[in-house]
């Protein structure tokens, strides 16, 4: 089983938003604390074990060897240099037995306000008019747009895809 026995206090919390309704490109968003996504892991597919039932399956959308999108800079305006690609925002599909859910990966490293924002924009959360028409909120929802994209790409691929090569 992949639940967790009984309930713990974590010191640092899951970072996670869902969406009320799954099933969008975009279901929600995970904050993970670190650069370590393997540590955190089994705190998340705790927290998921509830909304989704057991978890059957994890797939992403990066190799180790890429690199994370800086939201920061985004936001600021010091991009990557001309002729740099820039790169894609990560994402990771969850299955559970119930439900599945399809999460942007918020970069460990990205400020709270930003990272909030992201948070709340790949979960349909509202969000104050007078934010609406910030730098962070334009960066946020770029980001998110680009996710749905990437998003929409990726799993098509994946369906693409022979089961036994997976």
């Amino acid at each position: 089983m992949n639940g967790l026995n009984g309930t713990r206090r974590l010191a640092s919390p899951v970072r996670i938003t869902l969406a009320a309704r799954l099933g969008a490109d975009i279901d929600g968003a995970w904050w993970p604390h670190t650069g370590s996504v393997a540590n955190e892991l089994p705190e998340l597919v705790g927290v998921l074990h509830r909304s989704l039932g057991e978890v059957v399956d994890i797939r992403v959308n990066w190799s180790a060897s890429e690199g994370q999108l800086d939201l920061d800079s985004i936001v600021t305006g010091t991009r990557s240099p001309t002729g740099i690609k820039l790169s894609r925002p990560r994402l990771m599909m969850v299955a559970g037995r119930d439900a599945n859910v399809k999460l942007l990966v918020v970069p460990c490293k990205t400020s709270v306000a930003l990272g909030g924002l992201v948070m709340r924009c790949a979960a349909a959360m509202p969000v104050e008019e007078t934010v609406r028409r910030s730098p962070a909120f334009d960066t946020a929802d770029r980001v998110l747009r680009i996710a749905q994209l990437e998003s929409a790409r990726w799993l098509r691929r994946e369906q693409d895809v022979p089961e036994a090569l997976r």
